[in-house]
């Protein structure tokens, strides 16, 4: 997975993959049966979504090839996790029906269906649409047969010098048992002939994946970028390694494999250790999927299905090239006008310094003020990463705890905890290290934070901890003042770019004093139940905000002003969704902003017709999640970081803070309007599960980015000097 890519941070699709099934909720006869969307085409209908991006010939052509990337990036997480998990529980008998009462046998079959569709549409969007249209701008993705002796005298050069010495094929014969085939590699399937004996032997060839998946060719005066993919480069050259062999067949295939990781923490002694064993068998999970390109002969079709013991349906044929995830290295190319325009994020204005020649001073514009910045609109750097670097460096600060789940590799808010530490404060991190597919890079990073005297501990057994939260102590004229930020999204510098969420700055002693509990239950023994402006599960955010949601209910019936306006990535939760059908019964309007996964069917008489649901996906991902009730007229705003799915309301800790700014309320009001506005691109939801695109006014011209709408408002406020 490429953690700096819109959705590939394991993130967005991490967001909505755990293995999510529920087995506790129980219907209590009052509504439809037929409820409910199968949650699993849902997430297809999702990244169906995301290829019509790569698929749009009006946006950006890199930006294009990067959706493709993504598209092929989250099927992948999709086989290794859902698919994946699915599987299991039927090979053990586990499996329970979906979400919607299928069995899994028949869900399963209809769903890899479904993603043979998805990934011969893919295929074609690259061939078909996206590479002639690299080709006219000067972008060449050639083949071999494309090319004239110079060039391939050139590459000649490039293969003996930078690539042969890190091949190894591999025989197959009774004394080289078939080898293992490593999840998500690309390979190569060789046979070859003794020209002697006539004997046809098979071997295995990986493709070494820390190489550039498309070589450049050397500049040929014409001005062209021109590039071959290394698997074809190197299918070229198979003679340098089987020497004195006849070479006469090779394809290209790739295997999927479940890369799921489970771990029984009251059974272990020392998690680390223990994850990081279920690290390496995850190595050897069982295949799922096997992609191979269309050219592929059945004799070598079948010795791959047989050794890899996997089923017919399981094969994907697909042409040349396999693993568009690659195509991320082309998107990096230097083409600013293939690209979406640039967008700087702004420092909140909330920020800035009374006086233009003086330094910031966080914890004095804090001080002032709540504040809420809109990533990746509003700088990470000089709010977020500053606030704790500022908080490490600073004498009067005592104290800093904060949660750990997904941080980039070199990690300045790592390095601020372990300098705080070394300063002598008292430093808790509480560090997730089940953050699925970032289980090593957490491990490493609480490692170094512990050998800088950082108390690091793991969260609560069987929960993992998923809340934003950090808080910081500091000595003010013989008081202790509390500092705290509780966002939407990950302390993670390079992910902060790319993801939009929101978070709030606060020196409100009411969420002082509520972090405060919060962190003491997470790293010791305490159990608190009751929080002034939060909501925290597993133990009572679901019904804090079904308590909500009901008022809404109640208000409807009584002709007072309601209406239920919520943004999350996934909404899957039964009993969430049965109060929101019954708050539209009630005559709430409830509209939705759903990146991912939803599962409510919206406009059905009887049911729903007060509730719609809406989607945009565009240059950022769409991550945060806002709750909003207009309760009679005094709005309640909640943000944090839980989606409305089994897992975030049972079985992690999460955390949502209310908003009590009139000025954030607006905001966050403002913020619905331009989402759910008719002028703004969007995908509509509609009963029967099928999403339509709206991105065209009525004369037909294309509909302006909320994202690029949002991004010159807020720098706009920098210009103007608004204060909020």
């Amino acid at each position: 997975m490429d953690s700096e890519t819109y959705l590939g941070d394991a993130g967005l699709a991490t967001d909505s993959l755990d293995d999510d099934y529920d087995t506790t909720w129980v219907d209590d006869g009052t509504l439809p049966p037929e409820r409910y969307l199968d949650r699993e085409l849902s997430w297809l209908a999702f990244n169906t979504r995301v290829l019509e991006l790569a698929e749009d010939p009006e946006l950006p052509l890199l930006e294009r090839a990067n959706f493709l990337a993504i598209f092929a990036s989250n099927l992948d997480e999709f086989f290794m996790v859902r698919i994946a998990g699915l599987k299991r529980r039927i090979l053990t008998g586990l499996a329970v029906p979906t979400n919607v009462g299928t069995a899994p046998t028949e869900v399963l079959a209809v769903i890899q269906d479904r993603a043979h569709e998805l990934q011969a549409r893919h295929a074609a969007a690259f061939r078909n649409l996206v590479k002639p249209d690299l080709d006219d701008a000067g972008i060449h993705i050639e083949t071999w047969a494309d090319l004239g002796p110079a060039d391939r005298e050139s590459l000649d050069e490039i293969f003996a010098n930078q690539i042969f010495p890190v091949l190894m094929p591999l025989a197959v014969d009774p004394a080289h048992p078939f080898p293992y085939i490593s999840g998500l590699s690309l390979n190569l399937s060789v046979r070859v002939r003794n020209p002697k004996t006539g004997k046809e032997e098979f071997a295995r060839l990986k493709v070494p994946p820390m190489l550039s998946r498309f070589v450049q060719l050397p500049d040929d005066g014409t001005g062209l970028l021109r590039f071959i993919p290394l698997e074809d480069l190197i299918s070229n050259h198979l003679g340098d390694l089987f020497p004195g062999m006849e070479v006469f067949d090779h394809h290209e295939f790739r295997v999927t494999r479940n890369e799921d990781v489970e771990v029984e923490e009251d059974e272990s002694e020392n998690l680390i250790q223990t994850l990081e064993r279920e690290l390496l068998r995850r190595r050897f999970g069982p295949p799922i999927r096997l992609e191979i390109t269309d050219d592929m002969d059945d004799l070598t079709l079948s010795l791959l299905v047989r050794e890899l013991d996997i089923t017919e349906h399981e094969v994907y044929r697909l042409p040349a090239p396999l693993d568009l995830g690659g195509l991320f290295e082309i998107t990096r190319i230097d083409r600013p006008r293939l690209k979406y325009r640039r967008h700087v994020p702004t420092t909140s204005v909330s920020l800035m310094p009374l006086e233009s020649n003086s330094p910031p001073d966080i914890f004095g514009s804090i001080a002032r003020q709540d504040i809420l910045l809109h990533h990746p609109y509003e700088s990470f750097a000089t709010s977020v990463q500053a606030f704790l670097e500022q908080a490490a460096a600073d004498p009067n600060v005592l104290a800093i705890k904060q949660t750990l789940y997904r941080t980039s590799g070199d990690s300045p808010i790592v390095e601020a905890l372990i300098q705080a530490a070394e300063a002598g404060k008292q430093v808790l991190a509480l560090v997730e290290i089940k953050a699925r597919f970032d289980e090593s890079a957490n491990i490493s990073w609480a490692r170094k934070l512990e050998k800088a005297g950082v108390h690091v501990v793991y969260g609560l057994v069987g929960l993992k901890t998923h809340c934003k939260l950090a808080l910081v102590i500091r000595q003010e004229g013989g008081t202790l003042r509390h500092y705290s930020h509780i966002g939407t999204g990950n302390y993670n510098p390079k992910t902060s770019r790319i993801y939009e969420d929101l978070g709030l700055l606060t020196a409100s002693n009411t969420v002082g004093k509520d972090l405060t509990r919060l962190f003491n239950q997470l790293s010791g023994y305490a159990i608190e139940k009751k929080f002034k402006r939060l909501l925290v599960a597993p133990l009572h955010l679901r019904n804090g905000l079904l308590k909500r949601i009901r008022a809404e209910a109640v208000n409807a019936q009584a002709g007072l002003p309601s209406g239920i306006r919520i943004k999350l990535n996934s909404i899957v939760d039964e009993v969430i969704i049965d109060a929101l059908y019954r708050a539209s019964q009630a005559g709430v309007p409830v509209e939705l902003v759903v990146r991912g996964i939803c599962v409510i069917k919206p406009g059905v008489e009887g049911l729903s017709e007060n509730i719609i649901v809406r989607s945009i996906l565009g240059r950022y991902l769409e991550h945060s999640r806002i709750f909003s009730f207009v309760n009679n007229g005094d709005p309640q705003v909640y943000i944090g970081s839980a989606d409305m799915m089994h897992r975030n309301l049972d079985r992690r800790v999460e955390a949502l803070v209310r908003l009590t700014s009139p000025d954030h309320l607006r905001e966050v009001d403002e913020l619905f309007e331009l989402a759910l506005s008719d002028a703004t691109p969007h995908w509509e939801l509609a009963g029967d599960g099928s999403w339509s695109r709206h991105h065209h006014d009525e004369n037909g011209q294309p509909l302006e980015d909320m994202q690029n709408v949002l991004m010159r408002r807020i720098s706009a406020r920098k210009r103007s000097g608004v204060v909020r």
